[in-house]
């Protein structure tokens, strides 16, 4: 990437030199870094559209891209032709064709402007649809053209929202990303010469994201605002804990910061505070780089010298990365938001992404009547619901009715309003996260109340938090004390049905659903049983159907235990106290007296997803399946009395017990006695393993046996979320940087992750966190070469889980996306390859972004994968414990 000077006048630039003379560093009081200067005129979009649709597309289906306009080279080659017809298996007659669509709003001046557009394409019987498809039938993809006009003499900085749509063209260049939410966290940057410039965006219509009542219309929003500096703050105010009683209760703080030059990386030196109330500190030990059009996390931690401080002040300090005697600054006040010791309160804390997040904390109250004996109290965490921020009235004050509960309470983020993966890899790091910082939250206030508990877990949330209530209680249940899932929906594939997909084959279908195992809650239901659940549900919820729940109930009834099922006549999705029925209140008081069941179980089931996510039942953890694209599964029957132990086995490679097993266990697998070398000694953590050339199991000690893969490296294409700190972005070529950027946008927009984009190829082992690796042409260097996935010239070859080769020359597949090890630790890397930048970025679409896409560990994309999405796929699967692919995987 070419790294260019700032525009200055002749006048400031002798300013400067003097000033550099004088002092060495240039240092002005909130002085700012400008673009240059840009000639008089607006920026404006065009008042009408023009639009192709509507087109058949399944749940998430966009990633895999799978637009039928493809078979005419893509709409980027079409031009408007009212004569023009295209086959549509959703339209009347199988056929659509081209229309004009105005603004809905529209207003275009010098320093933004901003286009709204609804499409609801009337000519489709909707309600048949719907009617023999339900929700999946609302859900459809078009395209439309615009024009944005940059008038004036100089090249124009701007950054460009995009509402609710995920993928656009502009002049020619794919974006693919967008904002689908509505966060405007991560806008792109554009430099744009003056003229008229064609923007192509995707209609992707989502029920998760855009409703299934009433008419499907997709309604978006465009637009753009000038950037006069090159270092800007994004809308996000300053990430900081509440004060209370006069002291911050975490010193954890972050700001969101965009580098708008179109050339330079901005290194950002430090932090500091202007007034003498604050201390800031930067905690990026030898500072920050962003990259020129990326948005970054900037984390400093922040301390009151004052208790009588109410206002913050950041200063932040940077340069250009090759003028660093050209320093420039930032300002930000905000207020600082006051709380009671004893009030629901903001608290920061690290996620293991290494960003700043933060949790809704309320203590244990004054007044807390605890007529039972503990020595600590349970942690109650409830999960919002989606587009919802935790710190917002409606969910940190939910619980107010029940303000004297015996316990701690949280309200987790799940790290952005849409819990940043649905509480799963990334949004369930961050709830384990916030549940371990408690301790911290009571040494920095001088707390002297109830002591916490952070292995006693009473889960409830609603809605999208009650999807993640059923994670939770499916995936650590000896955690898990008690559990309420709230008007919550059952799986992400049953929520809105996968039909109306392009019809693929049946493995590669088994492929897709089997990457998300871990989220089929509805196969996980034995994990619950001894653990007290409470199912709330609304009889006429037009949101989340209460099917959902009858669902639930009905399976842990034929799973032979039961759950406490209450339906609420004539409610609907949410209703003010929605969280604290007489129900729901009598649930809590009764489930802060429990404890964990698990260990105490005769007989029981662990249906394991995925071990790098799941956590124990009854003492028994599975580290290794032989195949992870199936379920694993332990069957147990204890006799407490002779200390007997008789386990059942199907896909399981490896387990251990974690219990307090007596002086002498007894262990029998799969019909087969197993000597622990436990005789006269209280065993604890045993590791069991499976010899599969005997097909027979062995004791294998009291330290594990580390495979190739292993721990938080084990999952489909989603384990590279579970990241120990930043991820690293690393781009050889210079025509990758755009995709290299877009995926690092894509990271912070939908998950708040930082990531460090860089062609240092020494950054990969110089880094706590996760890789993602961009290339074209050629592989990234490997530290050796056992990897199933190779490339010699223009040949890929992948040995298949019977040793057999299978070659595909680059015609065949011009893309690759797949996991391997970092090579050095328990690190993932994410290698998105292909044969040039175009194809390169039909790879990068399967970065994991939104939920139930359904990415397994490696993907080879022919060249039809554009048209057909996964059909398109070449090869497609899993890797097992020693990185080969197994036998459930997918060749053509």
């Amino acid at each position: 990437m070419m790294y260019g000077a700032r525009c200055l006048s002749i006048h400031a630039i002798l300013s400067v030199l003097s000033s550099v003379l004088a002092f060495g560093v240039v240092q002005h009081e909130d002085s700012m870094l400008p673009l240059g200067a840009r000639g008089p005129g607006t920026i404006a979009f065009s008042s009408e559209w023009q639009a192709v649709g509507p087109f058949q597309i399944g749940t998430r289906e966009a990633t895999w891209n799978a637009d039928p306009l493809e078979q005419y080279g893509g709409f980027r080659q079409l031009e408007y032709d009212t004569n023009s017809f295209f086959r549509s298996s959703i339209a009347m007659n199988g056929s659509v064709g081209w229309e004009l669509v105005a603004a809905t709003e529209l207003s275009n001046n010098i320093t933004n402007a901003r286009c709204a557009l609804s499409f609801s394409f009337p000519s489709v019987d909707w309600p048949f649809i719907s009617t023999v498809y339900g929700w999946a039938g609302f859900q459809y993809q078009a395209w439309a053209r615009g024009e944005i006009t940059v008038s004036g003499t100089e090249t124009t900085s701007l950054i460009l929202y995009t509402d609710q749509i995920l993928e656009f063209w502009l002049d020619g260049e794919p974006y693919f990303g967008g904002d689908f939410y509505t966060y405007r966290k991560a806008p792109p940057v554009l430099h744009l010469e003056p003229g008229t410039h064609r923007i192509d965006i995707r209609l992707v219509r989502d029920v998760r994201a855009m409703g299934g009542i009433g008419e499907p219309t997709i309604n978006v929003v465009l637009e753009m605002r000038l950037c006069t500096n090159a270092l800007e703050r994004t809308r996000e105010s300053i990430l900081i804990s509440d004060n209370v009683n006069g002291r911050l209760v975490s010193p954890y703080a972050s700001l969101s910061l965009r580098n708008s030059h179109p050339e330079s990386a901005i290194k950002i030196t430090r932090v500091q505070s202007s007034v003498n109330e604050i201390t800031a500190e930067l905690l990026h030990d030898e500072g920050l780089i962003i990259a020129p059009g990326q948005t970054r996390p900037i984390s400093f931690s922040v301390s009151l010298n004052s208790r009588n401080a109410t206002i913050i002040n950041a200063r932040v300090f940077y340069h250009l990365v090759d003028e660093e005697n050209f320093e420039s600054s930032l300002s930000v006040t905000q207020q600082l938001r006051l709380r009671s010791t004893y009030d629901p309160q903001k608290f920061t804390f690290m996620h293991p992404g290494g960003i700043v997040s933060y949790t809704i904390i309320r203590p244990p109250a004054r007044n807390a009547s605890c007529d039972f004996n503990q020595d600590s109290l349970p942690v109650l965490l409830q999960f919002h619901g989606a587009g919802v921020e935790a710190e917002n009235d409606m969910v940190a004050h939910s619980l107010d009715p029940v303000a004297d509960l015996c316990s701690w309470v949280l309200f987790p983020t799940g790290i952005t309003p849409w819990s940043g993966d649905d509480w799963h890899a990334w949004g369930f790091a961050d709830v384990e996260a916030a549940v371990a910082s408690i301790p911290e939250w009571i040494n920095h206030t001088n707390w002297e109340g109830s002591a916490v508990n952070i292995d006693r877990w009473i889960v409830s949330g609603h809605s999208n938090g009650g999807q993640g209530t059923w994670y939770a209680l499916t995936h650590i249940p000896d955690k898990i004390v008690a559990a309420a899932p709230v008007s919550g929906y059952s799986s992400i594939q049953n929520y809105v049905p996968y039909h109306l997909w392009h019809p693929m084959e049946p493995r590669r279908y088994a492929v897709l659903q089997a990457a998300s195992n871990d989220y089929r809650h509805e196969l996980l239901v034995e994990n619950g049983r001894g653990i007290p659940i409470l199912q709330q549900h609304g009889s006429i919820d037009d949101n989340v159907p209460a099917f959902n729940s009858r669902l639930m109930s009905l399976l842990i009834s034929q799973a032979g235990y039961s759950t406490n099922y209450v339906e609420l006549p004539n409610r609907n999705h949410w209703f003010d106290t929605v969280m604290t029925t007489d129900a729901l209140k009598a649930f809590y008081r009764a489930s802060v007296k429990l404890d964990t069941v698990s260990s105490k179980l005769e007989n029981f089931t662990f249906v394991v997803s995925n071990p790098g996510t799941m956590g124990s039942k009854g003492g028994f953890q599975v580290d290794h399946l032989e195949d992870p694209g199936q379920y694993g599964r332990i069957d147990v029957q204890v006799s407490f009395q002779r200390c007997e132990y008789r386990v059942r086995t199907s896909n399981i490679l490896q387990f251990r017990y974690l219990g307090s097993a007596c002086s002498n266990p007894a262990f029998i697998v799969d019909e087969e006695e197993i000597t622990t070398d436990c005789a006269g000694i209280v065993c604890s953590t045993l590791y069991f393993s499976r010899n599969t050339a005997e097909k027979r199991w062995q004791f294998s000690g009291t330290t594990p046996q580390i495979p190739s893969r292993f721990g938080k490296q084990l999952g489909a294409m989603d384990a590279i979320l579970r990241s120990k700190g930043p991820f690293i972005i690393l781009y050889e070529e210079d025509s990758a940087y755009p995709t290299a950027v877009q995926i690092s946008r894509n990271l912070y927009q939908y998950f708040s992750a930082d990531s460090e984009v860089t062609k240092d190829l020494e950054k990969k082992h110089m880094s706590t966190g996760n890789v993602i690796t961009i290339s074209t042409g050629q592989f990234p260097p490997r530290s050796d070469n056992r990897h199933p996935i190779q490339q010699i010239g223009d040949t890929l070859s992948v040995r298949d889980g019977s040793g057999e080769w299978h070659k595909y020359n680059d015609e065949e597949v011009p893309a690759a996306i797949f996991l391997q090890d970092v090579g050095d630790d328990s690190r993932l890397e994410l290698v998105i390859w292909g044969k040039d930048s175009e194809n390169l970025m039909t790879a990068a679409r399967l970065v994991p972004m939104l939920t139930g896409v359904g990415q397994p560990d490696f993907v080879l994309l022919g060249k039809s994968s554009g048209l057909k999405g996964v059909e398109g796929a070449v090869a497609m699967g899993f890797f097992d414990h020693m990185w080969n692919v197994t036998e459930s995987s997918y060749f053509s």
